[in-house]
């Protein structure tokens, strides 16, 4: 009995023991024995990929694909991602979304995320742009960080107003103080987008006297506390300029031939926007002598005009000749104004009319394929043409239309070509298969 006893306890550890061989040692915690489970069998042929161990320029990669949101979770996996999500290459160029809530439906960036990247990658902002909605808090979200970024050395700045412009409601001296820190501390703006914004004179000097020698591009429309003193400043000291977008009051004669003068740079594109404040205001005139001495400076240059006026507002405009290239008519214009328009722009490349009337614009629509030798684009909304006509200034044009976006209201049938002619007549004369449109493209 006794020996029976003292058997069975040896008999207990050796089996014990036997299993302790076959299992995870008893010292293993649970994260080791769940590593050695994980550990595929040498001969299964399974390869496991390593995501913590991607190259960093792989991740640089990838992460340039996500948005910011998911950058920013994805910087949380691991150690290797989140240096990568801190790469300054990730940071030079950035949008801030900063559309509030209760105003708008898109996607704001996070104020959290806000503060890091003003803490971390203020010095890495190159490319910076701020989309603002329409409301006051938007607006100070962005001059607040602006008045940051005092370490920064900015290469373009963007104001973007995704609807009304919320800038213009700020107090004007608290945004002219955030944007003086920009272009006091960055030194190098090549290009500034500054539209529907309470920018001024004052502020416009302190840009051109840390940035003349880099400054590209100025696009300001719509900035009514700007003068053409303030213009004429920038043109002045200025010499890189290659791009300058400005509202109609802004352009003077004195502007033009300084931007004609022998020191400057050849000018690209100049656009102007002609925006009717009140019905019957009055416009000046600019005289056809500095149109050519803009001209013979610059022979390549590209005028681009955006008119938004009423019928009634167009007196001043296209009496003379004017080397527009690029003409756009917002509101409804009346075949005078068009008929002054094929007299007058020899250098005209592209137009779209979104309105007319009930007139029908044949002989105006012939005449600009008379004079205006270098139109390649012509788009027409609310007008009317006959089918024959608009035959006619296909077959005039030729193939240099690269681009005609006609509605299809906008063609009326006539005793020799229907809708349904029209189609292989007009492709016949381009070279390529057309139709008209059923939507504006424009």
């Amino acid at each position: 009995m006794t020996d029976c006893c003292s058997l069975r306890p040896s008999r207990m550890k050796r089996r014990l023991s036997g299993d302790r061989e076959d299992s995870p040692s008893s010292c293993e915690g649970p994260a080791e024995s769940c590593k050695r489970v994980r550990q595929p069998a040498e001969d299964s042929g399974d390869v496991l990929p390593d995501w913590a161990r991607l190259p960093q320029e792989i991740l640089l990669h990838i992460f340039q694909y996500l948005p910011l949101l998911d950058r920013a979770f994805a910087s949380q996996v691991c150690r290797g991602w989140n240096e990568a999500f801190h790469m300054p290459e990730l940071w030079r160029c950035f949008e801030f979304e900063l559309n509030q809530p209760a105003s708008s439906y898109l996607k704001a960036t996070h104020p959290d995320l806000i503060k890091q990247i003003i803490k971390r990658h203020s010095n890495h902002l190159q490319y910076v742009s701020f989309k603002v909605d329409s409301s006051t808090e938007s607006a100070e979200a962005a001059c607040d960080i602006l008045s940051q970024l005092v370490n920064c050395s900015l290469k373009t700045l963007g104001l973007i107003s995704t609807a009304r412009p919320s800038f213009m409601e700020l107090p004007k001296s608290h945004f002219i103080s955030a944007l003086t820190v920009v272009f006091v501390n960055s030194k190098s703006l090549s290009s500034l987008k500054i539209d529907d914004t309470p920018v001024d004179d004052p502020s416009l000097k302190v840009l051109v006297a840390n940035n003349s020698d880099t400054l590209k591009l100025l696009k300001m429309s719509s900035c009514p506390h700007v003068s053409p003193a303030g213009i004429l400043c920038v043109a002045d000291q200025c010499h890189g300029l290659r791009e300058l977008a400005l509202n109609y009051h802004l352009l003077s004669d004195e502007l033009l031939l300084a931007l004609s003068s022998e020191k400057h740079v050849h000018l690209e594109h100049l656009r102007i926007d002609v925006v009717s404040e009140n019905p019957g205001q009055q416009f000046h005139t600019i005289k056809k002598s500095s149109w050519d001495a803009m001209v013979r400076h610059s022979p390549k240059f590209n005028l681009v005009m955006y008119f938004f006026l009423y019928e009634d507002e167009f007196g001043p405009f296209f009496r003379d000749e004017i080397p527009v290239t690029h003409l756009y008519f917002g509101r409804s214009v009346s075949k005078e104004v068009l008929g002054r328009v094929g007299m007058n722009c020899p250098r005209l490349v592209e137009l779209v009319v979104c309105a007319n009337g009930l007139r029908p614009l044949d002989e105006e629509l012939i005449r600009i394929a008379e004079r205006c030798q270098h139109l390649s684009a012509i788009g027409l909304g609310e007008c009317e043409v006959s089918c024959s006509a608009f035959v006619e200034f296909v077959k005039m044009c030729g193939r240099r239309l690269s681009q005609l976006s006609i509605m299809e209201e906008v063609l009326i049938p006539d005793h020799k070509y229907s809708l349904d002619e029209i189609h292989w007549e007009v492709s016949k004369h381009l070279g390529r298969v057309w139709f008209p449109d059923m939507m504006p493209t424009w």
